[in-house]
């Protein structure tokens, strides 16, 4: 089997099944919204942190397999790093989605599958968006921490 439809069954696995989808109740979690006007995905995500480290992340919202699938992976990738860990691989995904070599040692598992968007500029957006979100959220958290 090829490793491109390994990748492809992996996105469509996250895009039919998605990991922690659905928006809880709950004031301990920070509440980020974004959408992609040029493909109309539309994704809200909820990051609870306990000191410094990521307890929960759930995502609710709709769009292209491509940004669903992803949003489903960032929440497992992300789910028990410490924060500062958070930001090492939230930028390693994107040297990956910008076609650039990762360290295996930060970048691993399921969000490997998504080295191949590099390759459709339209879609990198797609992608990151799940990911952006979270790290607006984290980098707001860093700033009340700091100015607090």
């Amino acid at each position: 089997m090829r490793i491109e439809n390994l990748y492809r069954q992996v996105i469509m696995d996250h895009y039919k099944y998605p990991r922690n989808q659905g928006l809880v109740p709950d004031a301990d979690y920070f509440v980020v919204h974004l959408n992609n006007p040029s493909c109309g995905d539309e994704l809200t995500i909820q990051v609870k942190v306990t000191n410094h480290q990521i307890k929960d992340i759930k995502h609710q919202g709709s769009g292209c397999s491509i940004c669903c699938s992803s949003a489903s992976v960032m929440s497992e990738t992300l789910i028990g790093q410490s924060v500062d860990q958070a930001f090492k691989i939230i930028n390693e995904f994107y040297e990956l989605i910008k076609g650039y070599p990762v360290n295996p040692e930060i970048l691993k598992g399921d969000a490997l599958a998504y080295q191949g968007v590099s390759q459709f500029p339209a879609r990198i957006k797609c992608a990151t968006l799940g990911w952006k979100a979270v790290e607006q959220g984290l980098l707001k958290l860093k700033e009340e921490q700091n100015n607090g």
